[in-house]
């Protein structure tokens, strides 16, 4: 069923945040990436994403140590393209040190037997905060 070409999925919860791999999709995880290029704490070059010094700093800051991801054999950060959103959203070590870190936080839970993740009001709030959008 899931090779019909669709806008994505109709469920709300999942177009809103949704696990994808093992990082943050849907709207939220646009909405990070977005934030995080708009910040300057990640650097757009091509398809390809570079964690920016200023990056590494911030992400400090909400506990997440880039320079560890950097030794791992996986890309830290790379763009995945969203099949609902058809934008990019975060993939990489890091994307899934991020969603990681917002479940050890409590801001969100996966939902078993599916894709949605879910955040708590608390934990919707602060992820808002933390990624802003210029509007």
């Amino acid at each position: 069923g899931h090779l019909r070409h669709q806008p994505g999925p109709k469920d709300p919860a999942l177009r809103k945040a949704r696990i994808c791999y093992d990082h943050l999709a849907g709207d939220f995880g646009v909405r990070m990436l977005d934030s995080l290029v708009a910040s300057g704490s990640i650097d757009a070059i091509g398809d390809g994403l570079a964690v920016t010094v200023k990056g590494e700093s911030d992400l400090q800051c909400i506990g997440i140590d880039v320079g560890s991801l950097k030794s791992s054999r996986r890309p830290l950060c790379r763009s995945c393209l969203d099949w609902s959103e058809r934008r990019a959203h975060l993939a990489g070590s890091l994307g899934k040190a991020l969603l990681s870190n917002f479940m050890e936080k409590g801001w969100a839970r996966r939902i078993p037997e599916s894709r949605s993740v879910v955040f708590s009001p608390e934990g919707e709030r602060q992820f808002l905060k933390l990624f802003p959008l210029e509007g």
